[in-house]
C-alpha cells in the first residue's frame, strides 16, 4: 500500500475512533445525548479537516508551509467544533 493511501486509512480510522467516544459514553450516562445529525456533522467536520490536511501534505512541498496550512485547518476545525458545541460566537 502506498504511503499516501496509508495516511488516508489512518485519517478515516482516527475519525471513527473519535466518533466512538460519544457513542460509548451514551451507553453509560445520560449526560451525552448525540443524535444522528450530531454524528453526521462531527464526521463531516473531521473528514473535511483530515482531507484538507492530506491535500496540503500531498501538494505543498516545503515543510514550513505544510505545517502552517495544517495548523490553520486544525484551528478552523477547533473553532467550528466549539461553535457547534456551545455557540460562543
Amino acid at each position: 500500500m502506498k504511503k499516501e493511501n496509508k495516511r488516508l486509512v489512518l485519517i478515516i480510522t482516527g475519525i471513527l475512533l473519535i466518533l466512538f467516544i460519544p457513542l460509548i459514553a451514551m451507553q453509560f450516562t445520560d449526560e451525552v445525548k448525540w443524535t444522528a445529525l450530531d454524528f453526521a456533522a462531527a464526521a463531516a467536520l473531521l473528514l473535511s479537516t483530515g482531507l484538507l490536511c492530506e491535500l496540503a501534505l500531498r501538494k505543498v512541498k516545503q515543510l514550513k508551509y505544510r505545517i502552517i496550512l495544517c495548523a490553520a485547518v486544525l484551528i478552523v476545525c477547533f473553532i467550528v467544533w466549539i461553535e457547534l458545541a456551545v455557540g460562543i460566537i
